[in-house]
């Protein structure tokens, strides 16, 4: 079920997040820029259709999905991927594949807080967010 993921999340803790998107490819400035900003993520559900809302000084983005099923999606360091997000034993599984790359980003909850890791090869980085 989608419900513990349902709400809005700010960003309260960050590790590794500048090598993982010095892995993705994004530049220097762009990753100066990202790794100083907050975010707040809000996810809601529309019926089979999940929201996935994402607000902070540098850049808003949203993505609609229905689990299980590939869509296109922009992301917010401009990477135009095909994305699919599933639901794991609790974890909602995101995984973003573009010119023969792959990175998974894995949310779950834990401790009432969304704990989210981003990993690209051996690179992983983790953002902990908590309930606003």
């Amino acid at each position: 079920t989608m419900e513990p993921f349902l709400g809005t999340w700010k960003l309260v803790s960050s590790e590794n997040f500048e090598d993982y998107m010095k892995e993705l490819g994004v530049n220097a400035a762009a990753r100066n820029a990202a790794g100083s900003v907050k975010p707040s993520v809000t996810i809601s559900a529309d019926g089979e259709t999940v929201h996935i809302r994402t607000e902070s000084s540098l850049k808003n983005s949203e993505i609609a999905f229905r689990l299980g099923e590939e869509f296109d999606e922009t992301t917010a360091d401009n990477r135009n991927v095909k994305s699919i997000i599933t639901l794991d034993n609790g974890s909602m599984i995101q995984v973003q594949k573009w010119l023969d790359k792959e990175t998974t980003i894995k949310r779950k909850i834990v401790d009432g807080k969304m704990v989210v890791e981003c990993t690209m090869n051996n690179i992983v980085s983790t953002r902990i967010y908590e309930k606003v």
